[in-house]
């Protein structure tokens, strides 16, 4: 099941990504999709521009800053 990574550094497990407004509300704007070999991270395609804060647990994932809450879910998960 998918989880939420938030900035926080709370972690929501089991979130519900069944439709594309449920992932947009999860990390608050258009979404982007990073595969990591079994895994999908997806991320707000702004988060920079807008100056979200550091995601450091998706951060550690994916080796690389990331920033703003983080759905990380299996790539069979996403429709």
């Amino acid at each position: 099941m998918a989880r939420l990574l938030k900035s926080s550094g709370e972690v929501l497990p089991n979130v519900d990504i069944s439709s594309l407004k449920k992932m947009q509300k999860l990390v608050q704007g258009y979404i982007e999709f990073i595969y990591i070999k079994d895994k999908i991270l997806i991320v707000n395609e702004e988060g920079l521009l807008d100056q979200l804060p550091p995601n450091i647990e998706a951060s550690r994932i994916y080796g690389k800053p990331l920033v703003g809450d983080v759905i990380e879910c299996g790539i069979k998960e996403v429709n």
